[in-house]
């Protein structure tokens, strides 16, 4: 990716964010550190699959495009076709494709219902974008930011109820068989101790607020 589609991908993002109010757990913030992971997957995955090597933009594009069309924002369908308007002005017609259908069938529910998809060529870089994205899921306040803004939670309420979706769900990311990448599986758990940390903390924060 270059400097200069690198620069319009992000005008589009924060242009989406604003016209469909994706809030701080979702924008262009998220993006970033998915990309982060997303990057971190695969410098470590590329001496094992050379062939990710071709796939580079296509991985760094699904990671910082995913919550374009996030249904709990906008339109799924719209968000999808947006995102293909204006890859097809940047990129070859085929690694649109191959970015559409890696977000179209990564998040998590889907994942859950439907298990993982068959897409051939791009199957290990389809693992590489959505363990990018289970790893920021770790990111506690991120969840806590969400259930504020989306669901207008008091912070009291957003906090136990992200608590219950992390012992629930993003603790058992593992044991789901979710993580496919030795990155992921290595390092996950150093999210996962920093998230109980975080956790911790803001029990001694809240307690005696409600005293």
């Amino acid at each position: 990716m270059n400097m200069k589609l690198f620069n319009e991908l992000s005008k589009f993002i924060l242009h989406t964010s604003s016209k469909f109010k994706i809030d701080d757990s979702h924008n262009i913030m998220h993006s970033m550190n998915v990309l982060h992971f997303a990057h971190n997957i695969y410098e470590h995955e590329l001496p094992i699959h050379p062939e990710l090597k071709d796939h580079k933009n296509i991985i760094y594009l699904s990671a910082t495009l995913h919550d374009m069309c996030d249904n709990k924002y906008m339109d799924e369908e719209e968000g999808l076709a947006r995102i293909s308007d204006f890859l097809d002005t940047q990129i070859p017609e085929r690694d649109t494709e191959a970015i559409t259908s890696i977000i179209n069938t990564m998040s998590y529910s889907k994942v859950k219902s439907k298990g993982f998809p068959d897409l051939g060529i791009y199957q290990k870089a389809y693992h590489v974008v959505r363990e990018a994205d289970l790893l920021s899921a770790y990111d506690f306040d991120r969840c806590i930011i969400y259930d504020m803004k989306v669901n207008n939670k008091p912070f009291d309420e957003s906090f136990y109820r992200a608590d219950e979706l992390f012992q629930n769900r993003v603790f058992k990311h593992a044991e789901d068989g979710l993580f496919t990448t030795e990155y992921a599986k290595s390092y996950h758990p150093v999210l996962h101790s920093q998230a109980i940390s975080r956790i911790n903390a803001w029990k001694n924060i809240i307690k005696p607020l409600k005293i």
